[in-house]
Formats: C-alpha cells, structure tokens, sequence
C-alpha cells in the first residue's frame, strides 16, 4: 500500500460500509464563533486554514471518538483510514486511530479538505458585506450550491471532487470498510451525492443542520456493489457517554438563493 491517498488505500480495501468523519473542534472553529459573536469582520484566525489545529477540546473529542470506534468488532473495523490534509482533520484520524487501538496508517487525499473560500478566507458574514457588497449580493442570488467566490469554490465544485472519490469506491470489489475524515460542508455534500438530493433538499437540510464536531455518519451496501444507503447521521453520542463536550460550529444557515 502507498502513502499518497485514497486511490491506493481503497484499492486494497474495497467497500461496504463508509463511516464519515467531522475533525474535532478547531481553533479556527473557535476563532470563527467569536468573531461572529462579537460582530468583527475579520476571524483572528491562528494560521492558514490547512495548518489550523485542534483545540483543546477537539483533542478530547478525538480521544473519545477513538474509544467509540474501539469498540467495533474486528471483522467489522475500517481496513482504510483517509483524512483530509488539512492538519485539524489528520489530528482527529491519527488521535482516534491511536486510541482506538487499530493498527492501521492514515492516509491523505487532497480531494477531502474543505472548501476554499477564495478572497473571502477568514472574513465574517459582515465582512463580506462591508467589505465585498457586490459579493455578498451574488452570493444570495446564486445560493450556497452555485456560488462561487473569486479564488475559491462553490459547493457544486467541491461536489465534484467527491464524485471522483466515490467513484473509486463504486468500481472496486467488496468485502471492506472505510473510514474518511473530513469537514463539515463535505459530509453535507457526501450525503447529497450518495442520496441523489436535490439542491433545495441539500441545502433545506445545509439551514437546519449543523454537522457536530467529531460525529459519525455512516452508509452502507452490504453487497458492495450499487446504492448506498444511510444508516446513521451527525451521531455524537460517544462525546455525551464520554463527558466530552459536544460542539456545533456550523456555517452560515443562510443558504438558500433568493
């Protein structure tokens, strides 16, 4: 097995059961919650966004994820463990590994970091407003699905990129599990592709739900080939169980065009 992604991982493990991962709160998670309670424009963010870390709080949720998944019969463990780059999501895959005891090498694949968000990187939703007014206004027109920032990403184009990774999984044998740790907007976007949803009921469920630090949303297809179905979504019991505090930090609920 190779180093460099999910290509290599998945292809010596196939795929029945795809458990998908948030990374524990980070300190950009935090930073961004108090900009916007304090009504700044800009987030004190600590660092670019693929080398924020885990705060304090995400290393436990990390921790406690691990001792959930510890408890997951062997036969029916993650064989390929794939994170995102992005240094608060490798944390959270490397911490929960280690502490669930599974001797297995977390693997990267670019394709799962978040999205980019271009010249609006690290402003608020009233920086945007008071700093790019045309770009705000476009951004309500369009919606969270089709817009996309200068530099950045919409979330039809992060869709892509997860069409590329599910499309590997689709074509390769069964008998296998696997395990991705990414970022919110992604399990929103992994659960519109594999659901076959529309843009209103993805982003309906984008404005009334916030995918929960270190929660666990899982898909299955027993036969390994096909469909996949939806098991569980945004579970976080492990953190309650565990005396682990249980964070949100969502993103802007106002997603819808207008």
């Amino acid at each position: 097995m190779k180093d460099d992604g999910l290509t290599e991982a998945v292809q010596e493990a196939g795929a029945v059961e795809l458990l998908l991962i948030r990374h524990g709160e980070s300190e950009g998670n935090v930073a961004a919650t108090d900009a916007r309670m304090a009504g700044a424009e800009v987030i004190a963010a600590p660092a670019r966004d693929a080398d924020v870390n885990l705060s304090g709080t995400g290393q436990e949720q990390a921790k406690a994820l691990g001792a959930a998944l510890a408890r997951i019969a062997e036969e029916f463990r993650p064989d390929a463990v794939v994170s995102s780059p992005y240094a608060r999501a490798f944390q959270t895959a490397e911490i929960a590994v280690e502490a669930a005891g599974w001797p297995v090498k977390v693997q990267l694949d670019e394709r799962l970091r978040d999205r980019e968000l271009g010249i609006l990187d690290r402003l608020t939703r009233l920086g945007v407003e008071k700093r790019y007014p045309e770009e705000a206004e476009r951004r309500e027109w369009l919606g969270k699905m089709y817009y996309r920032p200068p530099g950045g990403e919409s979330w039809a184009d992060v869709a892509l990129r997860l069409r590329s990774v599910l499309d590997e999984l689709n074509n390769l044998g069964s008998g296998h599990r696997v395990m991705l740790v990414c970022h919110d907007a992604l399990i929103m976007l992994f659960r519109y592709v594999l659901e076959g949803m529309t843009e209103k009921e993805l982003l309906d469920l984008a404005a009334s739900t916030s995918v929960l630090n270190a929660s666990i949303t899982r898909f299955v297809r027993p036969a390994g080939e096909g469909p996949w179905t939806l098991e569980s979504f945004n579970v976080a019991d492990h953190l309650t169980e565990q005396g682990v505090a249980v964070t949100e930090h969502g993103g802007d609920s106002s997603v819808h065009p207008k």
